[in-house]
């Protein structure tokens, strides 16, 4: 019985010492990284992507106006 405590004791203080205290530092870094939210100068990145996309969905309604004009079963076709 002694030998078998023994041998569970090794690797549990192997995991206590070793394992432990490294999963914890990552997994607090990793809270850290998501409640941090966007930077700065992602904010400003996402916001010029989403006034590119305004601007792209402007033109294509448009073209989508022109298309019905001109060529009236254009949708059909595709």
């Amino acid at each position: 019985m002694e030998n078998l405590l023994g041998v569970l004791m090794v690797p549990m203080v192997v995991f206590m010492v070793v394992v432990a205290p490294i999963w914890l530092v990552l997994h607090y870094r990793a809270k850290g990284r998501i409640g941090a939210g966007l930077a700065d100068s992602e904010r400003e990145q996402l916001q010029g992507l989403l006034a590119r996309a305004e601007k792209m969905q402007e033109r294509v309604g448009s073209l989508e106006s022109i298309l019905d004009a001109e060529v009236p079963g254009w949708r059909n076709k595709v």
